[in-house]
């Protein structure tokens, strides 16, 4: 049952939409003097809410995005693809 590769994709529309979700996330942890990158790692690691300031919506917008979309658009801007 287990022998055989699953595969995982999500919609690539998503992308663009993640991508500015995430920048918008990104701004407003830094705009509140907290490191951006460990807090949305703690977040990615936990799906914690609250390692994300509710400064400027992002704790709502980083919630409307699937942990799984947000590592695969990480892993292929990361990738180069």
């Amino acid at each position: 049952m287990f022998d055989k590769t699953m595969t995982f994709s999500f919609p690539s529309d998503r992308e663009e939409d993640i991508k500015t979700i995430l920048t918008t996330v990104y701004d407003a942890l830094k705009e509140k003097g907290y490191n951006p990158i460990n807090q949305i790692v703690g977040y990615i690691l936990s799906e914690d809410p609250t390692y994300i300031t509710a400064h400027n919506n992002a704790r709502s917008l980083i919630r409307r995005i699937d942990r799984d979309e947000l590592m695969q658009v990480l892993l292929k801007s990361y990738l180069g693809e």
